[in-house]
């Protein structure tokens, strides 16, 4: 990539409000993108027969319908634990509810299997893979191993099923892909510990960018949002962006024979180079921090977001410095909210579909360095009110950085470009490269996420 001799300041992207988030903020497959898996051995990508993201949006006054086959648009695979699944149709319909609730009652702790959906409608589980340990045979057992353990120190799927993680840190359950964690691709954290992307590229769900809110990512089971790892540092939606911090620590234990309350329990292995700390959830102790950006024992907080501007209770994918997960990861151990959200094999009521837009309103300011003059104002080479013509083109992120969209434009004498992007393009990812015929070509200095409504990028050129 090259330097550039244009100036370029912002851009937006905008979509046009209507309804709630919950209604849409989903990523629909206008396009007929299918989804594609990766063969262990093979880094070309094996095209599949399913349609990926969101296939079909519908509300009533009280519920949001998603139908999804549970394919992403990133390539998917391969599993290198031994996992014999691929990512496979789901056929299914996520019924979730519009007006979410708090639970003041009884906490409904996470359980195994689907916890959440993400806005591409794919599953998400909490920390759990289903293996626990057993003490009558000092060994781990239940999920992928078999049997049963006591279910006293249940394992943590992030650190013990690493290696069988995908480039986008998912995979399936018998064919049900998910992510138990923040849906970004291992090659995109600071210091990145799986290999997977190596041989295997793909992109994840959304890009962590430090200097913005994250996106909202999805919704859990209780009708609350989920976003990403960064959000505004205090809960009134000031002070700057802020990591979004977990307040669960590791205990200072060596014998696993208690919980972080003091309760005598049934003995797990001891702490050692097999079983380190943090390889079970009952390692972590919750420790409660005044700091505004330090998340409950639910992982969330109520706060201000891009897209509830009143404030929402969210959840948000905790990672640590180095953007590497942290747990309890995304929800957990228990809901906030009342648990609604439920998968039904068909609607029974009367509904609206939700269609998504054809396109979405692209907004960027540049000046181009021959025809600046001062005050943000250019002469026109072109004698109008315009001040010349550029090519705008978004390239993929992925190594040959291929072209995707490429349109031809004006810009105002005021630095202003207007255009429709197909909508089609939200939702994933893209290098912005603008083109101009007195100027080598400018690409952006990150990968661009277009997402959800009333994104504001501020443009870094190589």
């Amino acid at each position: 990539m090259k330097t550039t001799l244009l100036l370029v300041f912002l851009f937006f992207v905008k979509h046009v409000i209507a309804q709630s988030p919950v209604i849409t903020s989903w990523l629909q497959n206008t396009s007929g993108k299918k989804g594609s898996h990766y063969v262990s051995g093979n880094s070309v990508a094996v095209q599949d027969n399913d349609s990926a993201n969101v296939q079909t949006v519908y509300y009533s006054n009280n519920w949001v319908y998603i139908r999804t086959k549970g394919i992403p648009s990133y390539t998917t695979g391969p599993f290198l634990d031994g996992n014999p699944s691929l990512a496979s149709n789901q056929n299914a319909i996520f019924k979730i509810s519009r007006n979410p609730i708090q639970n003041t009652g009884t906490l409904t702790a996470t359980t195994a299997g689907n916890v959440g959906v993400f806005i591409n409608g794919i599953a998400l589980f909490d920390y759990r893979d289903g293996v626990s340990w057993r003490n009558s045979t000092s060994s781990l057992a239940g999920g992928p191993l078999g049997g049963a353990g006591d279910g006293v120190w249940n394992r943590d799927a992030i650190v013990a099923e690493k290696g069988g993680f995908d480039c986008s840190k998912g995979h399936p359950a018998m064919g049900n892909y998910h992510h138990h964690q923040n849906p970004s691709a291992f090659k995109l954290d600071q210091t990145i510990i799986s290999t997977i992307c190596n041989l295997y590229n793909a992109d994840g769900l959304y890009v962590i960018d430090d200097t913005k809110h994250s996106p909202l990512l999805g919704f859990a089971y209780d009708g609350f949002p989920i976003y990403g790892a960064y959000g505004y540092y205090n809960t009134n939606g000031t002070g700057g962006i802020s990591r979004m911090k977990s307040n669960f620590r590791l205990r200072n234990i060596s014998v696993r024979n208690t919980y972080y309350t003091g309760a005598s329990v049934t003995a797990g292995p001891n702490v050692s180079i097999t079983y380190p700390l943090g390889y079970f959830r009952e390692d972590y102790e919750f420790v409660a921090s005044a700091d505004p950006n330090c998340l409950d024992i639910h992982n969330g907080r109520f706060c201000v977001t891009p897209e509830y501007p009143a404030g929402v209770y969210a959840y948000f994918c905790t990672v640590d410095s180095n953007w590497n997960s942290a747990y309890p990861y995304v929800i957990g151990p228990t809901f906030y909210g009342t648990k609604t959200t439920t998968k039904v094999t068909s609607i029974t009521e009367s509904v609206t579909v939700y269609p998504a837009p054809a396109t979405s309103n692209f907004l960027m300011r540049l000046y181009i360095e021959g025809l600046y003059l001062t005050n943000n104002t250019m002469s026109s080479a072109l004698g109008n009110t315009n001040a010349d013509s550029v090519t705008i083109q978004l390239r993929s992120t992925v190594s040959p950085y291929a072209g995707l969209y490429s349109t031809s434009t004006t810009i105002t004498t005021g630095g202003i470009i207007n255009l429709n992007l197909p909508y089609l393009y939200s939702g994933n990812s893209y290098y912005i490269v603008v083109k101009h015929r007195n100027a080598i070509e400018t690409w952006s200095k990150k990968p661009v996420t277009i997402t959800s409504l009333n994104n504001t990028y501020y443009f870094e050129p190589y």
